[in-house]
């Protein structure tokens, strides 16, 4: 029997908005992740009872993701006054801003193979079906990612 959909936001929750940082930036990763549930939501009835469920909402997370992509390249923001820092608000773990900027630099390939296997724990046949590739090209991405994520974070700043 399927767990109400409730019990899927709960028990996926994070690591779907987790996906989306990680995929379309901190800015637009709530909008993602709402437009996941959304239609999460509208397709549940229908999902096998015997599916992987994190698998699913990662994928559904990967094709919203893509839309906002897309999106944000039609319209450009034009401003002539830039905030004086970036804010916060709403930003849960914001003191990781380096991580995530460490992250948001990775070619998109790295990026999405990081993401998914590290922050949703899929393997990498999953997120072979999902981005397309073999799990060893997968597998190879991630791997990149990690010596680029682990170079840049232990690389001495100008603080220091």
């Amino acid at each position: 029997m399927k767990q109400p959909f409730e019990r899927v936001v709960d028990e996926h929750g994070d690591t779907v908005l987790r996906v989306c940082r990680a995929i379309v930036g901190v800015h637009d990763a709530e909008d993602a992740w709402s437009e996941t549930f959304l239609a999460a939501l509208r397709a549940y009835p229908d999902l096998p009872e015997d599916a992987n469920v994190q698998a699913w909402l990662v994928t559904i997370a990967h094709r919203k993701a893509i839309d906002i992509t897309r999106a944000r390249r039609r319209h450009a923001v034009v401003t002539d006054d830039l905030p004086e820092r970036p804010s916060t608000i709403g930003v849960p773990g914001s003191i990781d801003h380096e991580l995530w900027d460490a992250v948001k630099a990775l070619p998109p390939k790295q990026r999405r193979a990081v993401a998914y296997h590290h922050f949703a724990g899929l393997p990498y046949a999953a997120i072979a079906e999902i981005v397309g590739g073999t799990p060893a090209a997968i597998r190879r991405a991630a791997s990149d990612g990690i010596r680029a994520l682990r170079a840049a974070l232990s690389a001495p700043t100008s603080k220091e």
